[in-house]
């Protein structure tokens, strides 16, 4: 076990190994400490949105992921909720997980379990030169003005190890021991149900047929939850938030996991599924808190708290690991610029300043979306926020924007704080998107009578020492066939348009400047949080 990186990462799930393989997709080496040994087997499936997918095809690992998807799962399936699995239907949610999704981005939503994509991330940082140590366990932190210590220790011989690095990221889970020994407390709702996931084997293709469900909730007298199966419809998970009538006894009702003997799973599955009869073996379970909270803090220091250490949700509209891995692609690309001494150390500022908001926001719709699909009588006690379209929370969520902290994808045409929006347009007779363009780096699109814009950014990343920065003029090295990028993109012929190497709008200027040197070097400059830099022109 190497003792030093760049970026340490406490935690190797979901986020800890996202981060792991953002970072070494910028050229970045981490180190990652995982307590347990080995990654749970369960099939712990999970529902991964647009914008993760576009992170994950920055990084090239996209076909990879929706390969194993497709062996696991229904493509395009429907969110629905049924009374029981075999009886009568509810509600349709969401009829198709892809309806209307094309014209907003090149990925499309899918579900994984959650092993499978472990292990894609796992190999994705190994093969960009990361470093992941099983079985280690962090029993100290100590941070100073020029890098953070860890102790370690290892599970297989109990010998502690010292290791350091330049900045932490804590993605060690809800009970993150790194943001304990930092002092920070979670806040918001807490927790309101100690809710059960049932890992089940039993055959259910008689209840599901031919239909695509790709999330079923089930409500009923006896539970209130969900399943999860796959793709043969022949295992996967329940997952339980209450029982019998909250009405009657509220406490007794919120705890699902009080009784967790084989008979009683099974019992449950069944009431589940409406077949009191039906064979089912237990293949395993999981006690969870359903909680809405957020960390009072993102950073302290050179550490820098992500996924359920920073923020927990419930798992309606599957948001909680959608957001950590957002997190850490936020995260990546401003450790990245920061260590190679192409930013400023302020960059670093704006992980807390763009992400908390976000993550409060996330947090409440989640909660919004269990009240109304599990708990509806809470709505009257606690006054949920209103929910808003999904679309919103995937890929309309703003940084540092007058528009507010998320707006419809649709409507934001390029707006400073937006993601860049997603158009075809066409590289050498290839349709390429310019989520693709715009994916790791930061880049400059231009209208047509704005080639004046691309020279410019060639001499703003010479002066700032090779920055990594694309230009582009619109109808001389890419084609807009279908005339959409300028609206698109809010600018004129003559306009420019600066995006982060996150894919969010960093500074546009909608029409021409006087001297776009100067004022691209000073957009640019405020964007990696140069002091040295005047602030940018252009809104």
């Amino acid at each position: 076990m190497t003792d030093e990186a760049p970026v340490l990462i406490a935690g190797g799930g979901l986020v800890g190994l996202s981060a792991a393989a953002f970072l070494a997709s910028h050229g970045i080496r981490s180190l990652t400490f995982e307590r347990l040994t080995a990654s749970s087997p369960l099939p712990r499936a999970a529902f991964f949105h647009m914008r993760t997918l576009e992170m994950f095809r920055s990084i090239g690992i996209e076909e990879a992921v929706r390969s194993q998807s497709e062996k696991e799962f229904v493509a395009d399936g429907a969110i629905i909720a049924m009374d029981t699995l075999s009886g009568r239907k509810l509600a349709d949610i969401i009829p198709n997980l892809n309806e209307g999704v094309d014209a907003l981005s090149p990925c499309r939503r899918l579900f994984l379990n959650q092993p499978s994509l472990e292990r894609i991330l796992r190999n994705c940082a190994h093969e960009g030169g990361a470093t992941i140590v099983s079985g280690a366990e962090i029993v100290d932190v100590h941070q100073d003005s020029t890098g953070v210590n860890l102790t370690i220790r290892k599970a297989s011989d109990g010998c502690r190890h010292d290791v350091r690095g330049d900045y932490l990221i804590a993605a060690d889970g809800a009970h993150s021991r790194v943001r304990a020994a930092l002092g920070i407390d979670y806040e918001g709702r807490g927790a309101f149900s100690n809710s059960l996931t049932i890992y089940f084997t039993a055959d259910l293709a008689p209840y599901i047929g031919d239909n695509p469900w790709s999330l079923i909730y089930v409500n009923n007298p006896t539970l209130r939850g969900f399943f999860r199966l796959n793709r043969a419809a022949t295992a996967g998970f329940l997952g339980v938030n209450v029982l019998g009538d909250p009405q009657l006894d509220a406490d007794a009702a919120v705890n699902a996991a009080t009784d967790l003997s084989e008979s009683r799973l099974i019992e449950l599955v069944r009431a589940g599924v409406g077949k009191r009869e039906l064979p089912v073996r237990i293949d395993g379970y999981s006690r969870w808190r359903a909680t809405a909270n957020v960390a009072r803090r993102l950073r302290d220091g050179r550490v820098f708290i992500a996924g359920d250490a920073a923020h927990l949700m419930p798992p309606n509209g599957g948001f909680g690991g959608n957001t950590g891995i957002h997190d850490a692609h936020n995260l990546a690309w401003k450790l990245a610029l920061v260590i190679k001494g192409l930013a400023g150390s302020g960059l670093l500022d704006s992980y807390e300043t763009e992400r908390k908001p976000v993550a409060v926001f996330t947090v409440e719709q989640s909660f919004s979306r269990y009240v109304a699909r599990t708990a509806p009588w809470l709505a009257a006690r606690v006054q949920p926020a209103p929910l808003v379209d999904d679309l919103r929370i995937e890929l309309g969520y703003l940084y540092d924007s007058p528009l507010g902290v998320h707006a419809d994808p649709r409507s934001t045409c390029g707006a400073p704080g937006s993601r860049a929006p997603h158009l075809w347009l066409e590289r050498r007779g290839q349709r390429v998107s310019t989520i693709d363009l715009a994916a790791g780096r930061y880049v400059l699109f231009a209208g047509g009578a704005g080639s004046a814009w691309v020279d410019a950014a060639k001499e703003a990343a010479f002066r700032l020492g090779g920055l990594p920065l694309d230009a582009y003029c619109i109808g001389r090295d890419l084609a807009d066939p279908g005339g959409q990028f300028l609206p698109g993109f809010g600018i004129s012929s003559s306009g420019a348009s600066l995006v982060r190497p996150d894919g969010f709008v960093a500074w546009r200027c909608p029409d021409h400047a006087t001297e776009p040197a100067a004022v691209l070097h000073a957009a640019l400059g405020a964007s990696l949080k140069d002091s040295l830099t005047p602030g940018a022109q252009g809104k």
